[in-house]
C-alpha cells in the first residue's frame, strides 16, 4: 500500500472527509509552488471546520422541533403592510436573547405569525442557541401528564431550560385554572433568565378569558410584558390572500 493511499485511509478514518476530497487540488497547487504547504493545511482543516459547524447548526434546527422551515427571506411583507419591517428585522441579530427579552406576535389566525417566530427560531438555532418550539396546546398536555405522572417539577425545568422557548397559538382553546396555573409556573422559571416567544390571537385584556383566572392571566402577562417586544398584526388572512386577489379582480 502506498503512503497516499495509507494517508486516504486515515482521513476516511477520522472521518476529515473534506480534507480527502480537496486533497488532489491541493496537492498540485503545492506542487505548482501556487500555495504554501502551510496555507494548504490551514485552507484544507477551515473547509473541515465549515463543514462540522453546517451541521452542528443543521442539528440544532432539527431538534428544535419546528413544523417547517421557513426564513424572514421566505414572508412577504407587502401583503401585510401593517407589519413593521425594520422592527421584525432588528429582532433577527438576536440582541433580545442576550437581554432576556421576550417577544409577542399578536393578530388573528393566518397573518403568519408562526413563521415570524419561526424565522426568529431558525437564526437562534442557527447560532447555536438552544431553541424549541411548541404549541401552545401540545405543551399543556405534556405538562399534565408530568403532573399526573409525578414529574411536573422535570417536566417544567426541561422546557425552562432553552434560551429561546417559542410557545405557539395561545388563546385558540381555552385552558383550565390547574393548566393556567402550571403555565405560570413555567413562565416564572423563565422571567429575566430566557427569552420567550409567543403567538397568540387573543388581546392581552382578554387573556383572563383564555385562562379563566384574572390573577393567573394578570401575573403571567406581568412576566412576559415587562421585557419585550410586541407586534400586533392587523391584517387579513395570508391562507386567504388568492381567493381575494381572484374575486377582486373579478369584480
Amino acid at each position: 500500500m502506498s503512503t497516499y493511499t495509507a494517508l486516504l485511509n486515515n482521513l476516511e478514518e477520522l472521518k476529515l472527509h473534506q480534507i480527502k476530497e480537496n486533497l488532489d487540488t491541493y496537492i498540485d497547487l503545492i506542487t505548482n509552488k501556487e500555495k504554501t504547504v502551510v496555507d494548504a493545511l490551514y485552507e484544507l482543516t477551515k473547509l473541515e471546520i465549515k463543514l462540522k459547524e453546517e451541521k452542528a447548526t443543521n442539528a440544532c434546527v432539527k431538534v428544535a422541533n419546528f413544523p417547517f422551515i421557513k426564513t424572514l427571506d421566505d414572508f412577504g411583507f407587502t401583503f401585510q403592510p401593517s407589519i413593521n419591517q425594520d422592527k421584525i428585522r432588528d429582532l433577527h441579530p438576536l440582541r433580545f436573547l442576550e437581554k432576556k427579552e421576550n417577544v409577542l406576535f399578536l393578530g388573528n389566525s393566518g397573518v403568519r405569525k408562526t413563521h415570524l417566530s419561526v424565522s426568529i427560531g431558525i437564526a437562534a438555532a442557527k447560532k447555536r442557541n438552544s431553541t424549541y418550539f411548541i404549541n401552545c396546546h401540545d405543551l399543556l398536555l405534556n405538562l399534565k401528564k408530568a403532573h399526573l405522572e409525578n414529574r411536573l417539577e422535570a417536566r417544567l425545568k426541561h422546557y425552562a431550560k432553552y434560551k429561546l422557548l417559542i410557545i405557539d397559538e395561545i388563546g385558540y382553546l381555552l385552558i383550565s385554572k390547574e393548566e393556567g396555573n402550571m403555565f405560570f409556573q413555567l413562565i416564572n422559571k423563565r422571567y429575566e433568565k430566557s427569552s420567550t416567544i409567543i403567538t397568540t390571537n387573543k388581546e392581552f385584556s382578554k387573556w383572563h378569558e383564555i385562562f379563566g383566572d384574572v390573577t393567573i392571566a394578570n401575573a403571567i402577562l406581568d412576566r412576559l410584558l415587562h421585557h419585550s417586544t410586541v407586534e400586533k398584526i392587523t391584517c387579513k388572512s395570508y391562507r386567504v390572500k388568492d381567493k381575494i386577489f381572484t374575486s377582486n379582480s373579478k369584480e
